[in-house]
């Protein structure tokens, strides 16, 4: 069923677009919410609050793109989830280990999921997203917006794991810069 089809249910308020979302989107909403939690339980638990919260907000939300809307919200979920956790534990990890290089940029010692939140919501960082390479594009979302690991991005790009760190490397140096010369204090 198409993307517009299930929004249409949503709006019905017929539960059909639970099921439909479910069929279309499970396996991908799963996969997005365990490379952040790491537990098949908490990862299945926070794709059915995803579809409860899509089932709250569509209406009066009318998605464009059902599958970016859908994965912002289990990323969203997935990472209160995992705040939550840590507050209890500091584990170690990919989400750990993205947020802790992310929180390098800034020579402050801000919290890492404060920069993150500032940065998803900041038009520069969609003008550096913008400026890279494709490739390097794809390297750089799969390891902060997805949460892959060195070596899951290796495998998925048919590139070598020390040519995705080079290329996490140059990135996050190259977001430094723009952000500073966009007058972002770091």
């Amino acid at each position: 069923m198409d993307d517009e089809k299930i929004i249409e249910l949503f709006e019905l308020r017929s539960e059909d677009a639970l099921r439909q979302t479910e069929a279309k989107y499970g396996r991908y909403l799963y996969s997005a919410a365990f490379r952040i939690l790491e537990d098949e339980g908490d990862s299945r638990e926070c794709v059915n609050d995803t579809r409860l919260a899509a089932w709250n907000s569509i209406p009066p939300a009318h998605p464009q793109m059902l599958q970016t809307y859908l994965g912002k919200l289990v990323r969203n979920l997935a990472l209160d989830r995992w705040r939550a956790q840590s507050a209890q534990k500091r584990g170690g990890g990919i989400v750990a280990q993205a947020l802790d290089e992310l929180a390098e940029l800034s020579d402050h010692g801000a919290a890492a999921e404060s920069v993150i939140d500032s940065l998803a919501l900041s038009a520069a960082l969609a003008a550096f997203l913008r400026s890279l390479k494709d490739t390097d594009r794809a390297v750089f979302m799969k390891r902060y917006w997805h949460f892959m690991t060195d070596s899951q991005i290796a495998e998925d790009m048919r590139f070598s794991s020390a040519n995705v760190r080079v290329i996490l490397h140059r990135c996050r140096k190259k977001l430094k810069e723009e952000l500073k010369k966009e007058g972002f204090s770091l």
